[in-house]
């Protein structure tokens, strides 16, 4: 699943991020692109708190593209 979140601001990507998770069977990875610098340090957090894997955090140019597995568990936010 490919998540475009380009031209969103804070704290968009991640919600958007989230509910898309929702629609990602437990070990499958979505593709998030963002272009909010502030992306960066929201996803990490992100998949920190969730229990989520964030597999790859990357930059092309002036897009943020995060690969990241759906750990669903305890820690997954409501």
């Amino acid at each position: 699943m490919v998540l475009d979140a380009r031209g969103l601001m804070c704290p968009m990507p991640v919600l958007k991020t989230k509910k898309a998770l929702r629609d990602v069977p437990a070990g499958g990875v979505i593709k998030v692109m963002a272009t909010d610098p502030g992306s960066v340090a929201d996803m990490k957090s992100f998949c920190e708190m969730t229990g989520n894997v964030l597999l790859a955090s990357l930059r092309e140019d002036d897009v943020f593209v995060y690969h990241i597995e759906h750990r669903p568990g305890l820690r997954d936010l409501k």
